[in-house]
């Protein structure tokens, strides 16, 4: 049995404005109506695999039951990180973790943000990778280089590969190349591009951290040994997590380990982390330009158009070369061998305190989601829709009050001792200072229009008393 193990955090900054820290790449449908995360879960899904374990964070914890849900897989563990502290604490975490509950634990780990369309043949390579793993070794994927690609790290074997795609030794890590040494190892036939998927022992990987980062496992240990249960989540204690440094898999044990094998894996794969990643997974049309949603080019060649918005209709007419991600509330255009230096935009929008670098649009909860249409000095026009029993939390506001209009569906309304139905085209207001609440007691999603009025108007004016997804207090809790 193999337990698959998810790796659940990251920024995506470099597909900004689609992808942004409040709802990174992973849970997005970039390259068809699935998100990268679900496709992720369910190509480690199947026989010889256990439930999948995930490790996300506090944010991200009930995005990641909501769209497995959606696929029908039931998760495994969720374990929640309280900080990013980098792959090494994440991966060992999930080591310990597995080895506690079985001793024998193999375990793979795996991004939740890459692409691989052919399932069946990633599910294949890992079976290659298991005799490696059996003789104690720890057992990194990586990608035959098709390109001298300078945005990737390598892995040199102490061999080339045969075209079985059975394990080779693993020599060493290689750093993102510059352009001549790309070169010189894709003539090599010796390299690899290093698709961060691992696959060991959960015994190995505990013993590889107690020889070369005892520093990493002694707080990750006291971590995980002190987390306690929320709802159906796995938290991890604050104070020791904090102590675990910020280092990643490779540099605190792997760079370190004489006992490690690659296998290759020739399938299609794209760790998506540019614009520019994303126009090379097509299709493109007849002039090498790809589009998505309301795009429409015009004599445009080598380019990406997307509308990532209802109703915003983009159109590129004699572009060459360019990425164009249009937004309601953010539009990008760059040329696209400037894809990695999207990640400049969002530290720059940063410095200007706009909340599209980090704000999606929907801002998604527990119980659904909710968008502005409209903000202006003392007043605030909301969308807002409940999943099918769902219920926000009860309630107060210091500084607004609020009109809800129902739209579609059925709401059941909670103002002070008050308890009504509210079914389309009605509505109630609720007074500064009210407790209430709202809940869909239905089988279909509800929808409303919020209009709040207030001075004023921030998600942190929430004082709750009671909520189902123990969020405490502040803007999501």
């Amino acid at each position: 049995m193999i337990y698959p193990t998810i790796l659940c955090g990251g920024s995506g900054t470099r597909l900004w404005p689609l992808s942004r820290k409040s709802y990174p790449k992973q849970f997005v449908p970039l390259l068809g109506e699935e998100t990268l995360f679900q496709a992720s879960v369910k190509r480690l899904t199947g026989p010889g695999f256990a439930a999948p374990l995930v490790l996300t964070n506090s944010d991200f914890r009930f995005i990641v039951t909501e769209q497995m849900t959606e696929i029908g897989v039931d998760p495994g563990a969720i374990l929640i990180e309280p900080e990013g502290r980098n792959t090494a604490p994440a991966v060992l975490a999930a080591a310990l973790h597995l080895q506690a509950r079985d001793p024998d634990a193999v375990v793979l780990v795996a991004p939740s943000d890459h692409a691989i369309p052919d399932s069946e043949a990633f599910r294949a390579a890992v079976q290659r990778g298991l005799a490696a793993v059996e003789r104690g070794q720890i057992v990194t994927f990586g990608i035959p280089p098709t390109r001298a690609e300078t945005g990737y790290g390598y892995l040199e074997l102490a061999a080339a590969p045969d075209d079985s795609g059975a394990p080779v030794d693993l020599r060493r890590f290689v750093e993102k190349p510059d352009r001549a040494r790309a070169e010189e190892m894709l003539a090599a036939g010796t390299y690899l591009w290093n698709a961060g998927i691992f696959l060991f022992r959960a015994a190995d990987m505990v013993a590889a951290f107690e020889a070369h980062a005892p520093d990493v496992l002694a707080p990750v240990r006291a971590a995980l040994a002190d987390a306690y249960p929320d709802l159906g989540f796995l938290r991890l204690t604050e104070a020791a997590w904090a102590e675990a440094p910020d280092i990643s898999l490779d540099y605190a044990v792997m760079e370190h380990l004489s006992t490690l094998a690659a296998v290759p894996f020739a399938g299609e794969w794209s760790d998506l982390g540019g614009w520019d990643a994303v126009w090379q997974a097509g299709p493109p049309d007849d002039a090498g330009t790809v589009l998505s949603g309301a795009a429409t080019a015009i004599d445009c060649q080598g380019s990406l158009l997307r509308s990532e918005s209802e109703g915003v209709e983009l159109v590129g007419i004699g572009l060459e070369g360019v990425i164009a991600v249009a937004m309601n509330d953010a539009v990008l255009v760059a040329d696209m061998s400037r894809a990695q230096d999207v990640k400049q935009a969002v530290t720059a929008l940063k410095a200007r305190a706009a909340p599209q670098a980090v704000q999606f649009p929907k801002d998604h909860r527990p119980w659904g989601w909710f968008e502005t249409l409209a903000l202006g000095p003392r007043f605030q026009v909301k969308r807002i829709v409940v999943h099918p029993g769902a219920s926000l939390s009860l309630q107060s506001h210091h500084h607004r009050s609020e009109h809800w209009i129902v739209v579609q569906g059925t709401a059941k309304v909670t103002v002070d001792d008050k308890v009504q139905l509210v079914t389309e085209n009605q509505s109630v207001y609720v007074p500064l200072g009210a407790v209430h609440r709202m809940e869909n007691p239905g089988k279909l999603p509800m929808v409303l229009i919020e209009v709040q009025t207030g001075a004023y108007l921030g998600e942190d004016d929430i004082v709750r008393y009671q909520d189902i997804y123990a969020r405490g207090q502040g803007a999501k809790g």
